[in-house]
């Protein structure tokens, strides 16, 4: 998928938003709530912290499961994942 302008670097951020999101449900049916780190979930996605973040925020913004808080900041932030 070529990620050359605006539309292209949308669709590359909605599929990384997807995979994210497919991530996040899969651990909260294993684990429940959860604390990660953006680096914690890049490393499994293989993708860059950045670009963790930046879908953590998109996600944070729709009414879709599971609920996204930024919990803290210490040395990159923490994110608290849950199912409500």
């Amino acid at each position: 998928m070529a990620t050359d302008g605006p539309s292209g670097q949308n669709a590359d951020r909605s599929t990384k938003a997807s995979r994210l999101r497919a991530y996040l449900r899969r651990r909260i049916e294993k684990d429940g709530t959860f604390y990660t780190k953006s680096r914690d979930i890049a490393e499994e996605l293989d993708l860059s912290s950045k670009e963790i973040g930046a879908a953590m925020n998109q996600l944070q913004q729709t009414n879709q499961q599971p609920q996204i808080e930024k919990w803290g900041y210490t040395k990159g932030t923490t994110w608290r994942i849950s199912e409500s």
